[in-house]
């Protein structure tokens, strides 16, 4: 269990967005969070990827790399942790959208938007890997704006995010390695 500094430190950054809010960047971001529902718009992304034949390894990394970060995020380390969501502890923070009913440690839209915009990031033109980790970001703080998760679970769905993009790509150099070597 997280010492009771970090559970005033994550509080007091929700309402202090919460504060914050206003009717143009609620409904701006509450699209954001929207888009990374059940990692839709990584998806998308992924299949466009998967389309095009001088594109299509990364479409599989990226593949690759949502299916370890579903795994490791929302399978394992959810159900693991099993951390209550900010509005269900705290009375004063409300959510902008439908709460879910899942747990929030860690952030499964933060795990998967970066998991595979550090794919993409890795393995794209920079142009395209700095959008896809832009938007990635956006995703991430989306998430805190419209209160369903504490600053800790985004930093851990980040780690996990990057941790798994690693991972794919240095799996892929290596077995491209080895088959090179045989």
């Amino acid at each position: 269990m997280l010492p009771q500094i970090f559970w005033e430190i994550d509080h007091n950054i929700l309402l202090a967005l919460q504060a914050a809010r206003i009717p143009l960047l609620d409904a701006v971001l509450s699209f954001i969070t929207s888009l990374g529902d059940k990692g839709f718009i990584w998806i998308v992304l992924t299949v466009l990827l998967l389309c095009r034949k001088d594109t299509r390894k990364v479409g599989i990394l990226c593949a690759l790399a949502l299916l370890g970060s579903l795994l490791v995020n929302n399978i394992i380390l959810k159900n693991l942790v099993s951390r209550m969501r900010p509005f269900d502890r705290y009375d004063d923070l409300i959510p902008l959208v439908a709460r879910p009913v899942d747990f929030s440690f860690p952030s499964g839209h933060t795990g998967s938007s970066f998991a595979a915009a550090g794919v993409m990031y890795a393995k794209l033109p920079r142009r395209f890997g700095v959008l896809a980790i832009v938007f990635a970001a956006l995703i991430a703080f989306s998430r805190l704006y419209v209160g369903v998760h504490y600053p800790s679970d985004v930093l851990a769905g980040l780690a996990t995010g990057l941790m798994i993009a690693v991972f794919v790509c240095l799996a892929e150099q290596k077995l491209y390695r080895h088959k090179r070597e045989t």
